[in-house]
């Protein structure tokens, strides 16, 4: 069932749950998936980029973590642009790796990581077991989602994002967030976005926000299965990668 409370959790056989979404428009999306008989879902609205994610999915799970109820698994999900033709719009992106794509410096080189800088991480990858099986039962295709502080608006820019970052199918504002919230608790976390629109040019005419939301939660539909069957403790939660 959906209870109004903050902590945000799907409760399964074996393991719970934080699902984050960035603005209450996907939040009720994903919670339509869940009928009232279906056990406890709470679905958090954590607000739009890196810092609002991190912050609120830090403070969730440290809450849970202190009344000896921690989560198993933290889900960044909500709507995305699709690089085109791989991720068209109303279709699925599962992350097999969630970075951020543009924490670093502009040097006369060009762009430099963060982690190229040596001062940490910008890749999360998310368990290879649940990406696999995930992908599976929705449909979806697995590649890197890009998290982004500007989302795109030129061809340029999308072609710039695609020669770094080859594998890349779509881009958001909040998945390496909530990744790093869920890293330092020690939480495995996975990605799933539903394509609104291609990255690019920006023509909001062009964007399809409800079929985006529709495959959303069309999406969590599926997921209850594969969240009973999966054991957490099959691989490291967290594979933090250059």
């Amino acid at each position: 069932m959906v209870v109004p409370a903050e902590e945000g959790l799907l409760t399964t056989s074996g393991v719970r749950v934080l699902v984050a979404t960035a603005v209450p428009v996907e939040r009720d999306a994903v919670a339509q998936a869940f009928p009232a008989d279906d056990g406890p879902v709470d679905v958090i609205a954590v607000g739009v980029g890196t810092a609002a994610s991190a912050a609120s999915v830090a403070s969730v799970l440290t809450t849970a973590a202190l009344r000896g109820t921690p989560y198993g698994l933290v889900v960044s999900t909500g709507i995305a642009g699709g690089f085109q033709p791989e991720a068209p719009v109303g279709s699925l992106v599962v992350a097999d790796e969630i970075t951020v794509a543009d924490l670093g410096a502009e040097t006369p080189d060009g762009f430099v990581s963060v982690t190229a800088l040596g001062f940490g991480t910008v890749t999360h990858r998310p368990p290879e077991a649940l990406v696999r099986d995930v992908t599976a039962v929705t449909g979806a295709r697995a590649g890197a989602v890009l998290t982004v502080s500007t989302v795109t608006g030129s061809a340029e820019r999308a072609a710039e994002l695609r020669a770094r970052h080859p594998g890349a199918l779509a881009e958001a504002m909040e998945g390496f967030g909530v990744a790093e919230a869920a890293a330092a608790h020690g939480v495995p976390v996975l990605e799933i976005r539903a394509v609104s629109n291609p990255v690019g040019p920006r023509d909001r005419a062009a964007w399809r926000i409800g079929d985006a939301l529709t495959a959303l939660t069309e999406a969590f539909g599926k997921l209850t299965p594969v969240l009973e069957s999966w054991n957490p403790h099959e691989q490291h939660p967290h594979e933090p990668a250059d």
